[in-house]
Parts: C-alpha cells; sequence; structure tokens
C-alpha cells in the first residue's frame, strides 16, 4: 500500500510540476509552503513504524543532557538514567556499538530530548524540514528557475515519511546544505559580491557545510562542489569557515569522539541493504571485500571525473551570469554524483535518497524522481519482520529498485529517439499523397 500511494502520489506531482512550468497554474509559495506543513503534520504524531533510528537519537540526546559523552560508551554498557531508559534500551538498534552520529547531530538530539523525547526530536527536525522548503524556493527565484519545481521535495513523500514519520536526523543535513548553497548563491549580487571578496560570505558558508557535514557525513561529497561555488578568491574563506565550525562543535566531544570511528569502520565493512550492485558482485567474489573495494573504486573514479569536468569550465562568467551558469552546472554535478552512489552502496537506506530529493527542484531527472520512490520498495522486508519477526531480505527488490532507475531515463531517451521518426513519416506520407 505504502508504495502504490506514493506511486500516485509521484504521478500527481509530476502532474502539478508540468502545469507549473507550462504557467498554466500557478503555485504561489504560501501555498506550497502549507500543503508541506499539512503532510508533514499527518505523521509527526505517529509512532516510528518504518525505522527504529530515533530511539538512538533519543538516547544520546538523554546522554547528553545526564551530562554524559555519548561517544564515551555503548547504551549496553551504559549506567541507566532512570526507570525509563531500560524500556528505550530495549528498543536501541546494535547497542553493543557506540554511536555513529557526528556532533552536529547529537546537539540536535540533545535539544529534541529537552522538548519531549521522540515527539520532541521530530519537531525540531520538521521545522528544520519546512526550512528546507523555503531555502529551496528562495534558491529556485535566484536562479530564475519556476517555483513550481520546489513541490518535487516540499510534497515529495519521501520526506514526508522519513523526516516527519521517522525522524530521520538526515533532515538537519539538508537544512544546513541549503543554506551553504543560498548563502554562495548570493555572491551574483554586486554588494554580497563585494562581502565575498572580504571572505564574510564564503567563511560564513563554511560553517554551514561544517554543520551539514557534521550531523551526517555523507555531505563531504558536496565539498569540492561547494569549492568551485565559492570562487578562487573565496575559496580559502570557505575551507576556513568550515575547518572553524567543524573544530568548535568537535572539542567538547573529546576524547571519545574518535570511538565513532569505529562504529564507522563496523559499518563500512559489515553492513550491506538492497544495494544490487554488491549483491550481483558479491556473487562473483564470496569475500565481500572485494566487491566493496571495486564499488569504492568505481564511485571514486565517478566522482572523480565529474568534479574535473566541473572544475574545467569557466569558473569566472561575466556578472550576472554566475547563479544561472555556474549553479546548475554545479547542481547536476552532484545530482550524478548522488546518483551514483545510491545505485553503488551496499547499504540503500531509503533515507539516503533524501540527499539526492533535494536535488530534484534543480534537476527534475527521470532518473532521481524513479530512484527518490522506487527506493521505498525495499521497506518490504518490514512485512515478515513486523509478522513474523523475521528479518528476509529478497534479491528481486534490489534488482526492481536498480532496473527501475536505469531504465526510466532510457525508455524516456527511446521515446525522445522515436518521436522525431514519427514526425518525419508524418510528413513524407503527407508529401505523397499531395503527389
Amino acid at each position: 500500500m505504502l508504495v502504490g500511494v506514493s506511486a500516485l502520489i509521484m504521478a500527481l506531482l509530476s502532474i502539478a510540476l508540468y502545469l507549473g512550468e507550462t504557467r498554466d497554474v500557478c503555485w504561489s509559495p504560501r501555498v506550497i509552503i502549507m500543503m508541506a506543513v499539512a503532510f508533514r503534520l499527518l505523521f509527526l504524531f505517529r509512532p516510528p513504524e518504518l525505522s527504529d533510528d530515533i530511539y538512538r537519537y533519543l538516547w544520546d540526546g538523554l546522554s547528553i543532557l545526564h551530562g554524559n559523552n555519548p561517544y564515551e560508551f555503548a547504551p549496553s554498557g551504559a549506567k541507566l538514567f532512570d526507570a525509563e531508559s531500560a524500556v528505550l534500551l530495549s528498543h536501541i538498534n546494535h547497542p553493543h556499538l557506540i554511536t555513529i552520529y557526528p556532533p552536529a547531530a547529537q546537539i540536535f538530539f540533545a535539544m529534541g530530548a529537552s522538548l519531549g523525547g521522540i515527539l520532541g526530536i521530530k519537531a525540531v527536525l520538521v521545522a528544520a524540514d519546512i526550512a528546507v522548503c523555503a531555502v529551496i524556493m528562495h534558491i529556485l527565484s535566484r536562479l530564475k528557475m519556476p517555483p513550481a519545481r520546489a513541490l518535487l521535495y516540499a510534497w515529495h513523500p519521501l520526506p514526508v515519511l522519513e523526516i516527519a514519520g521517522s525522524g530521520h536526523i538526515d533532515g538537519a543535513g539538508i537544512f544546513f546544505l541549503m543554506m551553504a548553497l543560498m548563502l554562495l548563491i548570493h555572491r551574483q549580487n554586486t554588494q554580497a559580491l563585494q562581502f565575498s571578496r572580504n571572505g564574510l560570505v564564503p567563511a560564513v558558508a563554511g560553517v554551514a557545510f561544517s554543520l551539514a557535514a557534521l550531523v551526517k557525513l555523507f555531505p563531504l561529497v558536496f565539498f569540492p562542489a561547494l569549492l568551485f561555488l565559492a570562487g578562487r578568491k573565496g575559496r580559502w574563506w570557505f575551507i576556513l569557515g568550515a575547518v572553524i565550525g567543524a573544530t568548535a562543535l568537535s572539542i567538547p566531544f573529546f576524547p571519545g569522539i574518535c570511538n565513532m570511528f569505529v562504529t564507522l569502520d563496523t559499518y563500512v565493512r559489515n553492513w550491506e541493504f538492497a544495494g544490487f550492485a554488491f549483491q550481483s558482485l558479491h556473487e562473483m567474489f564470496p569475500s565481500g571485500h572485494t566487491a566493496r573495494q571495486i564499488l569504492a573504486i568505481s564511485f571514486f573514479v565517478i566522482t572523480a571525473t565529474l568534479y574535473a569536468l566541473l572544475f574545467h569550465k569557466n569558473e569566472n562568467p561575466v556578472e550576472g551570469d554566475y547563479a544561472t551558469y555556474l549553479f546548475p552546472m554545479a547542481f547536476k554535478t552532484v545530482y550524478c554524483i548522488v546518483l551514483a552512489f545510491l545505485l553503488l552502496t551496499p547499504t540503500l537506506h531509503p533515507w539516503y535518497a533524501l540527499y539526492l530529493a533535494c536535488l530534484l527542484p534543480f534537476v527534475p531527472g527521470t532518473a532521481g524522481l524513479v530512484m527518490t520512490w522506487a527506493v521505498l520498495l525495499s521497506y518490504r522486508v518490514l512485512i515478515n519482520f513486523t509478522l513474523l519477526g523475521a528479518w528476509e531480505e529478497t534479491d528481486a527488490i534490489p534488482a526492481m529498485i536498480w532496473a527501475a532507475t536505469v531504465g526510466a531515463p532510457m525508455l524516456g531517451w527511446l521515446a525522445r529517439k522515436w518521436k522525431p521518426d514519427f514526425s518525419r513519416r508524418g510528413k513524407i506520407a503527407a508529401a505523397g499523397e499531395v503527389q
């Protein structure tokens, strides 16, 4: 039912986008935000049903509120806060592992826990997600793109389910990432450009990016793109801001924060879920280690090639063309990189695709639209887990996700290729009738 309803919503979103692009319907920013809020409120007060990650968030947040460093001990080895913490501990997955979430995420956990437990955490993340919708609309206006494109994120079922429904921390990371992009886009303005030359705008953007990367590490793949957008004169200021922000956030958690990387290493070496490319290679290389290396090298080569092509472009077009020239080009680059990651990663949880969903308003590609919907198919594993308590993954689901994502743009390309042929045949037939 989840997949069917979300598919219907995606079809309606496509129609709404088409009407907005053709100017047949004018979607005002107020309507877009109001509907986005309404969709999220439908899930805000529901308990998390698709993921149990938020229980770990709450544990980490309570640890900080009780004066403890969440990186010092795993939940199973830590002292209980009170009688209710024993119940909370029973809901945490992998309680023997120290938290994997970076310092900025921990601040959000503590903030949400202080506001009211799970509901407090979800409320904070939903507020950040609504702010993302507003920032996306602002960036679209600066890029002179149709405001209706904001629908592709604001009304998309993926952020509604994963942030409002499950309370995934990725919503906060996307907010800071979009803030960094919004700050850099102001370089096209003459006055803001002067600030950029003085280092203020790129430095603040660097701080915002450090917050994004210390919510979830994945935004680090955006780092070269943001350096590109900061320009040659603002690049070092951006790096300085990022270093200052990361240092200020990390120092309070030393020295225990180093334990986070032990859990990260365990995740990278052992975790796997719904990764079709990994499953296919794993059949050829039973150890799995070789398969992971091949995928990692492939992703690195793709990323390095795409960024090399981006930096090869002109970094300093004439004033006024900056936003309309460089930003779409950078968005297309990171769109392809994130899509490649989702296709190659051994572990493909649905909320990972949120970083692709936030790019759809700027690059509404068929592959991205299909991937951000098809990834929900992986939740099929929850049916047997809920009913029988058995976690049984099937090879068919990852294959379907991969095939849908890769096949959709290919079908679109074939349709565009055949369309001129039909037109030409019609003209030939008409000419024959005249003769």
